[in-house]
């Protein structure tokens, strides 16, 4: 199969949907990959080491998009390529349709086939193509959180971790999933004062277990919610529901009760957002205010640490890329349910409910060949 994986256009997106490794393991398996020209320069990885793994490079998009069959990429395609994907190609990365109706719209005028990696699914439930990416998000989260915190950045001018004498930040994250697990371990690595927010009480036992009395923890309801954000000096929106949009868990009058100089890092943004005060913004202008409490709601944080992002999402998307490669879209997704959980789009209907909910959009449940879905 002829891969292609174009240069990512979105703004400050320096990761690239395969490294060079991946690219050896499918051109030994008789796969040619295409790799647009400066496509992993922001990773740090060279177009000699593509060529080197056996990529063939091409010089522009347009070739990139022209003569693959299955598009990898790592953010969702902007609006200039879903303009140059057709019906006899397969789109896999990340997609976030939920909260992109713009985007939802153009793939499906394409008729592209669009798999998305938030969405495939693991046998125990999990989501492994989203793991990794929620793992660093959810680091990454506590860095951001604690740069924004200082008074340079509009924030309070209060120090993570405190220090003798003086008492450390009150850290809230909401969900106790991949990222905001990751966010709460940073969180009390610098001694903060943390409390995770979960509506799994299973969950909270294991990360009370995990993190004994370093960690508090508080089962999600609104009181629940508004108490904790209003002395909070740092609030995390780690909050996801498959394929739908994230719900709404601060509300516009939380925010307004919140601590002058508080800061928000809505790390469910892709998906709308979990605080009602949130917007997309880029790494550009990562910050704006709102009631002087100061709002990150980037929507591609893992893009800012491409050598670590890439290297983990190849990781997890590598053998996925394999399967779809080795015996073609229909047949790989129907021969495993999990990966079938990830098809959103194809042949201009729509594939996961919740997806097709969200847009308010008719729902297609898709079957193979064979009459299997």
């Amino acid at each position: 199969m002829r891969i292609g994986v174009p240069r990512e256009i979105k703004t400050h997106e320096y990761r690239v949907g395969l490294t060079p490794a991946g690219v050896r393991e499918l051109t030994a398996g008789g796969h040619e990959v295409l790799v647009e020209a400066g496509a992993g320069a922001g990773a740090g990885m060279s177009d000699r080491a593509f060529e080197a793994a056996g990529a063939t490079l091409a010089s522009s998009a347009e070739a990139v998009f022209d003569a693959a069959e299955l598009v990898v990429k790592v953010k969702e395609p902007q609006l200039e390529e879903c303009a140059r994907l057709r019906r006899d190609q397969v789109l896999f990365t990340y997609l976030h349709l939920a909260a992109d109706p713009e985007q939802a719209k153009a793939l499906l005028d394409s008729g592209v086939t669009a798999i998305a990696y938030e969405t495939v699914m693991s046998p125990d439930g999990s989501l492994p193509l989203l793991t990794p990416m929620s793992e660093v998000a959810g680091r990454m989260a506590l860095q951001v959180g604690a740069q924004c915190l200082q008074k340079s950045a509009g924030g309070s001018g209060v120090l993570l971790g405190g220090v003798p004498g003086v008492a450390p930040a009150k850290v809230v994250v909401l969900g106790g999933g991949v990222a905001g697990a990751n966010a709460a371990e940073m969180a009390v690595g610098l001694r903060a004062d943390v409390t995770v927010v979960d509506r799994s009480m299973p969950r909270l036992r294991e990360l009370a277990a995990l993190f004994a009395s370093t960690l508090k923890t508080a089962y999600s309801t609104r009181d629940a919610v508004e108490a904790l954000v209003a002395e909070a000096d740092l609030v995390i929106g780690a909050v996801l529901v498959v394929g739908a949009a994230a719900p709404k868990l601060v509300t516009r009058e939380m925010v307004r009760a919140m601590k002058p100089g508080s800061v928000l890092v809505d790390i469910s943004i892709d998906q709308g957002g979990c605080f009602e005060t949130s917007r997309p913004t880029s790494h550009d202008e990562p910050t704006f205010l709102v009631d002087d409490v100061v709002h990150y709601c980037v929507t591609n944080m893992p893009g800012a640490v491409p050598r670590t992002s890439t290297a983990a999402l190849t990781n997890a998307t590598l053998p996925y890329v394999q399967r779809l490669a080795d015996a073609g879209w229909e047949r790989a997704l129907g021969a495993d349910p999990h990966l079938a959980a990830g098809l959103n789009l194809s042949a201009g209907s729509v594939h996961h409910l919740a997806v097709a909910e969200a847009l308010g959009l008719p729902y297609e449940p898709w079957r193979t060949a064979s009459g299997v879905g």
